[in-house]
């Protein structure tokens, strides 16, 4: 991955003053990792919090091999039932569960994060 990739990225420490700014130039990569050391630990040059660069995202956490992780969510998003999933991606299908529910919990946030509420809604982010 090429470094201006960084820009795709934010701060993740809700304390800090970069936390989710763009393009900042605040990022910096710490060190590679994971069984292929494919995966990158981002640091923020402004409050020196590390996070990985899959946190915030559905990825987070995921175990499974990044494109096997990205076939399980294909098949789900194309209507795919749980067995079919995982006879195709050859997972268990306990795993195509964890993931449906992991998606769906960040859909679920994304939506709550960038559609507004009626400000009379008490279950609202500004209620």
């Amino acid at each position: 991955m090429l470094m201006e990739d960084l820009d795709l990225f934010c701060c993740q420490n809700p304390d800090c003053s970069d936390y989710g700014l763009r393009r900042q130039g605040n990022l910096r990569i710490c060190f590679h990792y994971g069984p292929a050391k494919d995966r990158r630990m981002l640091a923020c040059c402004t409050c020196q919090v590390r996070f990985s660069e899959r946190k915030g995202t559905a990825l987070f956490g995921s175990r499974l091999p990044h494109d096997q992780a990205l076939n399980v969510f294909r098949h789900l998003q194309d209507g795919c039932g749980t067995r079919q999933t995982a006879r195709l991606t050859g997972v268990d299908k306990d795993t195509v569960t964890r993931y449906a529910l992991r998606a769906g919990n960040h859909a679920r946030q994304g939506h709550d994060e960038l559609v507004a509420f009626s400000p009379l809604d008490p279950g609202g982010p500004t209620g």
